[in-house]
């Protein structure tokens, strides 16, 4: 499949925010807020807000053609260069059925989420639309000024700068959860109680394997299963698949079972890498276990023993968050333990 690249963004571009999913910006309309002043300000970029943006939950929830609309709408809109969703949800599933596909596929731009919207995320890569797993406007972005300055840097060089290649470096400190969003002091706080400096962690792999990346949260997929909107097997071949839990919802043992259905469809044996993003919420001693489940799957009952399997990426429901480019090319190199985009993720 050739893969269709966005173009890049530009300072004083329109970018278009959405809310797919739940309608948290009407919650906590301060948090959102923010994350659309750091948009404006720090990436000098100009906001369109889509009809549902600040939509109630109910209203949401009652309408998926309605939130599907803004998306049809925002990849139509030839002032609008990117597309940004204002925070995750459970639901993002039941808008597919409602895109036009033909309209979004001949203006390809720039769409970025996480969570939930791995969904639609995941469907477009499939139909060759490179998207970008990576922060939500109230989950990543309105954070962004109290984290390292790095990430910034990170944002920009892959969604503003093209690069023939990229490598990705561990962020030297990461954290999990927000204080209480109910309380407008917390605007743009990250949770500095739980902060860590734990780095990847390489389990196993030998020499270099190259791919494209695909991937986005496990739970999710879990929902796509059965479903036309779920890769056929064939999609994953030489595929670096990635894939991330949500806030403490996925136990060890249903990744376990997960992965094992991976396995049994043959997806296990098709793909040249699995990167796993933090655990959210995991215990040290959780976060061992998951390590050794992971391994003990891949090697014990598929035999993978040159996969390379990476955890504790940078990648999920922590932050800082990386952005993944789905459809991108990508090397994985166990030796030297370095994963590098090996084209540019935006033209």
């Amino acid at each position: 499949m050739k893969f269709i690249t966005p173009q890049r963004l530009n300072p004083g571009d329109t970018v278009a925010v959405i809310s797919p999913s739940a309608g948290l910006p009407n919650l906590f309309p301060h948090i959102f807020n923010y994350g659309i002043s750091v948009l404006q300000e720090e990436f000098n970029l100009k906001v369109k807000e889509m009809g549902t943006a600040r939509a109630a939950n109910e209203r949401l929830y009652n309408n998926p053609k309605q939130r599907a609309e803004d998306l049809n709408q925002a990849f139509a809109d030839p002032n609008i260069k990117g597309i940004f969703c204002s925070i995750g949800g459970d639901d993002a599933i039941r808008i597919l059925p409602y895109l036009d596909l033909e309209l979004i596929l001949r203006n390809p731009k720039i769409v970025i989420g996480s969570s939930d919207n791995t969904t639609f995320l995941a469907y477009l890569n499939q139909l060759g639309l490179v998207t970008f797993y990576g922060p939500t406007v109230m989950a990543g972005i309105s954070q962004l000024r109290n984290l390292d300055p790095s990430y910034k840097k990170h944002v920009t060089d892959l969604l503003f700068q093209p690069h023939n290649e990229y490598e990705y470096h561990p962020f030297d400190y990461w954290s999990q959860g927000y204080p209480d969003w109910s309380y407008t002091d917390n605007v743009g706080k990250i949770n500095e109680e739980k902060q860590n400096t734990e780095r990847w962690k390489w389990l196993q792999g030998y020499g270099i394997k190259k791919g494209r990346l695909f991937g986005g949260n496990i739970e999710v997929f879990e929902m796509m299963k059965g479903t036309k909107y779920f890769p056929k097997v064939e999609f994953f071949d030489d595929k670096v698949l990635f894939l991330e839990n949500g806030e403490g919802t996925t136990t060890v043992n249903h990744i376990k079972r997960i992965l094992r259905s991976y396995g049994v469809q043959g997806i296990l044996s098709r793909i040249q890498g699995l990167i796993f993003g933090r655990a959210r919420d995991y215990s040290p001693q959780e976060k061992e276990q998951l390590d050794n489940t992971i391994t003990s799957v891949i090697q014990k009952e598929f035999e993978q023993y040159d996969l390379p399997i990476i955890t504790n990426f940078d990648m999920g429901h922590t932050d800082p968050m990386s952005i993944i480019p789905l459809g991108i090319s990508v090397e994985v190199n166990s030796e030297d333990q370095q994963i590098t985009l090996m084209e540019p993720s935006v033209s």
